[in-house]
């Protein structure tokens, strides 16, 4: 069993910025595919970025220019950092690791509002 810890969510205003951090306890946790995904009220969860074992990132059209994802082996840590963040950015935020099987962390909320 995989447990993920999201943290970072929290209310911003529009043009700011957040970084949200995704830990894990394995060990193993260079081996696993990391994503971010998001999902807003009344939405399907999607894709929002993410990163492979060998660091190749890829973006939601969304956020492209926007959001970075990256990840510390060392610390089995991912991240999210978002900036230029819009309304439409509001959702609860999951991290999900993959290695064969699929993991999901808590979720943290990210309300970008005036």
């Amino acid at each position: 069993q995989v447990q993920l810890v999201e943290s970072g969510g929290g209310l911003v205003q529009p043009g700011g910025s957040l970084r949200l951090s995704c830990a894990t306890s394995r060990n193993i946790f260079s081996l696993y595919t990391m994503g971010w995904y998001r999902q807003a009220p009344g939405k399907q969860r999607e894709l929002v970025a993410g990163i492979t074992a060998a660091g190749l990132p890829n973006y939601a059209d969304s956020v492209k220019g926007r959001f970075t994802i990256s990840r510390d082996n060392d610390k089995n840590t991912v991240y999210l950092q978002m900036n230029g963040l819009k309304a439409e950015d509001t959702a609860v935020y999951y991290c999900n690791a993959y290695w064969g099987n699929s993991y999901w962390g808590q979720g943290t909320q990210v309300t970008v509002s005036s």
